[in-house]
């Protein structure tokens, strides 16, 4: 009877209703989560023939490419014999042919699945530009001193500041030892 009054109590205080609140919502929780993880993970529910493929992606035709790129060079080269040879290194005189050049580089390697620019590309505009631009390299800056009025501003400006602050430090130090 003890037993029996001593199990009796022990079943009362632990079937208290938090306990039970607690117990529902563990088994809330692992519901709601076995359904979570059915669905995420639901590999027989998905139909193969239902899923769309992804397009096969085209490889580039490096050889086609090269030929296109003469293609476009060779037009280019055309247009470049009626701008007269001193003029090649003013881009005002043949931006509208380079722009045509480029274009054309740009389309061409599009339309046959190669990215632009890539080093075929690049490689070929600049054998173009080795053989146009070669010489349109600017003369060497010749570099001069400044006016001697103005590098005896530029050196006397740091050597007053330096001056300055080095006065500014004393004077705060000595006004400090006056002050504490």
């Amino acid at each position: 009877m003890l037993l029996n009054r001593v199990c009796g109590i022990f079943i009362h205080d632990v079937m208290d209703t938090n306990y039970l609140a607690v117990l529902k919502l563990l088994l809330v929780g692992i519901l709601v989560n076995s359904w979570m993880t059915r669905g995420l993970s639901a590999t027989e529910n998905i139909n193969v023939e239902s899923v769309p493929r992804r397009p096969s992606v085209a490889l580039c035709n490096e050889t086609q490419l090269l030929w296109e790129m003469e293609v476009c060079g060779e037009g280019f080269k055309r247009e470049m014999a009626y701008v007269d040879p001193q003029n090649w290194c003013n881009l005002t005189h043949f931006i509208s042919e380079y722009h045509v050049f480029s274009l054309c580089t740009e389309t061409n390697a599009g339309r046959i699945n190669c990215y632009w620019p890539n080093p075929l590309v690049e490689s070929y505009i600049i054998r173009i530009h080795k053989h146009f631009f070669s010489n349109c390299t600017l003369e060497r800056v010749i570099l001069v001193d400044p006016p001697d009025d103005t590098l005896t501003i530029l050196i006397l400006i740091p050597v007053f500041l330096t001056l300055a602050m080095i006065a500014l430090v004393v004077w705060c130090s000595k006004r400090s030892d006056i002050l504490a």
